[in-house]
């Protein structure tokens, strides 16, 4: 099994390019920073590792359209490995992750300045009115509304 699940902050805008063809896809390429939880000894100062990512298609659309440095992202795909021959005749060894999906991880508003989405719809947000809180983590629903939910 193949699975990558990352979360993290793009490092730059995304490079979008398009196939040449009757029917171009989008390839979208960025990187994400992503947080190291556990770096005990801390002995090379680095705290993030740094994740190159690449979207075809929708994915690349979504991600010119949507994506800009600082955007908090969370992303499902798989690694693909490969190598090319450089120009100077030395063989260069890739990883990256190809993404099958990718979300925005927290709102427009909630990174401040810092999050660096400047445009598009913004990511979708629940404000439950006060009164229905009842300060245990659970919103009380109206009545009747749970004929509309696909659990019981």
């Amino acid at each position: 099994m193949n699975k990558v699940i990352l979360m993290g902050r793009l490092t730059r805008d995304p490079e979008v390019r398009y196939s040449q063809g009757e029917s171009s896809l989008a390839i979208a390429r960025y990187s994400l920073a992503v947080d190291r939880r556990f770096n005990r000894n801390n002995q090379d100062g680095q705290t993030a590792d740094f994740i190159n990512c690449v979207a075809f298609g929708k994915n690349g659309e979504f991600a010119e359209k949507y994506l800009k440095k600082g955007t908090k992202i969370a992303v499902t795909g798989r690694i693909q490995t490969g190598s090319y021959t450089n120009k100077d005749g030395q063989k260069v060894y890739t990883t990256e992750v190809v993404v099958e999906d990718h979300e925005f991880a927290e709102s427009k508003n909630a990174g401040g300045a810092n999050a660096g989405f400047s445009g598009g719809s913004p990511a979708p947000t629940f404000d439950a009115p006060s009164s229905n809180n009842s300060g245990d983590g659970f919103i009380n629903l109206p009545d009747g509304i749970d004929e509309e939910l696909p659990f019981n």
